[in-house]
């Protein structure tokens, strides 16, 4: 039963890649690109889906800053890599993100989505080396980079031949929030980081309803999109993991005191 269970996650993920296989290509809507809030301030167009990426980019800098000097404690060690792959990938999707928004296409669209698929690569680089103590972590950050790029290619590519496939990149963005959650559970992870990523898996649900309902939002409230409420959800749910690592970082240091 143990071998059984140690394995769910595996079959889950083997099954939704199947199913993806039998579904065939997943294209964006076509009016992917149609956006609520076009208003410009400060010489920027769209400048709230603009500016509301600066989260990022501050919760990127913030958990370098603080987690770098502790990155080879016991705490930290083992996911290091893939860790850093994460907090690189919100610098970057800050980025990417902003200049997509200033001129909304799909080329720029690649440069959105593809810090995206780096970062939700991280987290899974991240943890597999802590909870799986043979799993090389700069091993796992590397292939999970690759797969990142890949699956942003592959859409780019096919996206350029008439209908863009998003099945690997909607793939590895939906695998963290079902992997993490039962490795965490199947190997008796701490509560703090069990209740840590469980808080920002509902952050970033919250996220991806609200750029649904990018119009409705901005309807009903004047000042607000769904499309930048996006924003500054995820932004919190990445804050919420770094402030988990952070507090875990302070900990092992004060034992080492």
């Amino acid at each position: 039963m143990r071998r059984l269970i140690e394995n769910l996650p595996l079959v889950l993920i083997l099954c939704a890649a199947w199913a993806l296989l039998l579904h065939g290509p997943i294209s964006q809507p076509a009016n992917y690109h149609d956006f609520a809030d076009r208003r410009a301030a400060m010489g920027l167009p769209n400048a709230a889906d603009v500016i509301s990426n600066a989260g990022f980019a501050l919760v990127g800098l913030w958990g370098l800053a603080r987690l770098w000097p502790a990155r080879r404690e016991g705490a930290l060690a083992a996911g290091w890599d893939g860790h850093c792959l994460f907090l690189v990938g919100l610098l970057l999707t800050a980025a990417g993100s902003a200049f997509y928004h200033l001129a909304p296409d799909n080329a720029r669209l690649f440069w959105d989505r593809l810090p995206i698929a780096l970062l939700c690569g991280g987290l899974l680089a991240g943890v597999v080396p802590e909870l799986h103590p043979r799993a090389n972590g700069r091993l796992w950050a590397a292939l999970m980079a690759i797969a990142a790029l890949l699956s942003v290619v592959w859409w780019s590519h096919t996206d350029s031949g008439g209908q863009g496939d998003l099945r690997p990149y909607l793939f590895l963005q939906a695998a963290p929030l079902v992997l993490i959650p039962l490795w965490q559970a199947i190997h008796r992870s701490p509560r703090e980081d069990r209740t840590a990523y469980a808080a920002a898996i509902l952050l970033y649900v919250a996220a991806k309803v609200a750029e649904i309902y990018d119009h409705e939002i901005y309807s009903a409230l004047g000042w607000i999109s769904g499309h930048t409420a996006k924003h500054l959800l995820a932004t919190a749910a990445s804050g919420v993991l770094v402030l988990r690592l952070v507090r875990r970082a302070q900990g092992a240091q004060a034992t080492s005191r």
